[in-house]
């Protein structure tokens, strides 16, 4: 299959004047979009939608608008400008210069390291291709697909640095990405966040908003590899991110203004007044909150790890903006973690800090979580209401790490496994919340109309108003 590189795939990697790769990725391609067909959004795929596609990385090119059906979007591939002598900025090798090609002895833990990333990419495509069907409006229509295509583009962005440094290895693990699917029993996703369903728009904006933003820091902790393709791949990736992001708080903010709306309206935070009304009560809210965040968690690995360390230490992966902390070696250096004792409580150990990165990672991941959640306690306090949306504790519905195996409550005090299970739908959404959650999910596809469970947003989408028809549903 001839691929016309100017045209059909914009890049800034001179793809037309590199012919092995060309064949690669002909050979790629055609795979690409039947596992796009066939698992893409499901219903959508001959409507035209207003997407913004990505021609270059400068101001001008990076957001072009327009209408497009999905399977035409051009899914570039696109590297963020070299700097001029970027030099390794963290590790043994703090100072020296970064790599144009991979080195021998890092093969393998690069190639998968840029797997699992590119992994998550075609998941979350997956686990979303039925939401379109109970869209709360077109402009949220026109948000998922958006969000989606960029996923796609996220994927190619990661299967060209396999083609392009990784040789047959590289190629056999680019098939193996379209072979995974997300939720499958034989064949799943890596990571288990990827294999949850997002069958509601209420999970959608947790997952775009907490899931998400644990692929902002891991672009970031990548963006800072002395594999400078990988890191420069990573740095154009975070500015799409951004959008998926605002998405999730924006559409949580939204969940939450129609709510204490209602609320006010009724004079009550009864939830079950609140539902036959039609809103998500807080409670729901916070239960949502509660699984979404501790699913995050176990994303970033295990408080005390060796991988990790290594990884530091060699120049792979390092922390998020690297240049705010004082020691990019930290050869000698320990900090100290809470961790589970024998007798039921907790204590203090001195850790490593290349074990610890991890943690450190985990923990700025979490500091930024709590942005959106103060904005939306902030709605919520100025509706002159008592209540206030909290983020779990890390400890909390842990699967890997120290706390893994712990029963604790969402603000992380112990508790028996019997009384964890007992209280398990006060810290968790219940069957009867999904199937709440699930009967408001009813289709909106009038231009300017939002379903009664969610507000309207404040603008609309590139300076078009509200009630523009982002999706062509002809």
């Amino acid at each position: 299959m001839a691929i016309n590189y100017q045209e059909r795939i914009p890049n800034n990697v001179d793809l037309g004047n590199d012919r092995r790769l060309q064949r690669a990725l002909e050979h790629w391609q055609p795979r690409f979009l039947d596992w796009w067909q066939e698992l893409g959004p499901e219903g959508f795929q001959t409507k035209d939608v207003y997407l913004r596609t990505a021609t270059s990385v400068d101001a001008k090119g990076w957001a072009t608008f327009g209408a497009v059906k999905m399977p035409d979007y051009r899914w570039g591939i696109f590297l963020a400008d070299q700097i001029q002598d970027r030099s390794i900025g963290f590790g043994d090798d703090f100072g020296k210069p970064v790599w144009q090609q991979v080195p021998g002895e890092y093969r393998s833990i690069l190639r998968r390291l840029i797997v699992t990333q590119g992994d998550t990419e075609p998941a979350s495509v997956e686990q979303q291709r039925l939401l379109g069907l109970t869209c709360p409006s077109l402009f949220d229509l026109r948000n998922l697909f958006q969000v989606n295509v960029e996923e796609g583009r996220h994927l190619w962005a990661m299967v060209y640095l396999l083609h392009a440094y990784f040789g047959r290895d590289g190629r056999e693990e680019a098939e193996d990405l379209l072979m995974r699917h997300s939720g499958s029993e034989d064949n799943p996703r890596i990571l288990g966040t990827f294999n949850e369903p997002i069958s509601d728009w209420l999970s959608f904006f947790m997952f775009t908003y907490f899931t998400d933003r644990d692929g902002k820091y891991q672009l970031k902790c990548l963006a800072e590899s002395s594999f400078d393709p990988l890191a420069r791949t990573c740095r154009f990736m975070l500015t799409e991110e951004a959008h998926h992001m605002y998405v999730g708080e924006t559409g949580i903010s939204r969940v939450v203004k129609r709510t204490i709306d209602k609320m006010s309206e009724l004079k009550t935070d009864d939830p079950a007044t609140l539902r036959k009304a039609g809103v998500v009560d807080l409670p729901l809210l916070q239960r949502y909150v509660n699984f979404w965040f501790s699913s995050c968690m176990d994303l970033f690995g295990a408080e005390v790890s060796s991988n990790a360390a290594i990884s530091f230490a060699n120049g792979i992966k390092g922390r998020p903006d690297e240049k705010q902390y004082e020691d990019h070696i930290a050869k000698d250096t320990s900090l100290e973690l809470e961790v589970p004792d024998e007798k039921g409580g907790i204590r203090l150990e001195e850790i490593a800090v290349r074990s610890a990165v991890n943690d450190q990672v985990r923990n700025a991941y979490i500091k930024d979580c709590q942005v959106g959640v103060t904005r939306w306690n902030r709605l919520i306090k100025k509706a002159g209401f008592d209540f206030e949306i909290t983020l779990p504790s890390s400890r909390f519905r842990r699967n890997i790490g120290a706390w893994a195996g712990q029963t604790v409550t969402p603000e992380g005090n112990f508790l028996s496994e019997e009384e964890y299970h007992r209280r398990h739908d006060e810290f968790l959404p219940s069957d009867e919340d999904r199937a709440y959650v699930q009967s408001l999910m009813q289709q909106v596809t009038e231009p300017g109309k939002m379903a009664g469970w969610i507000a309207a947003p404040d603008r609309g989408i590139n300076s078009l108003p509200i009630d523009y028809e982002y999706v062509n549903l002809q």
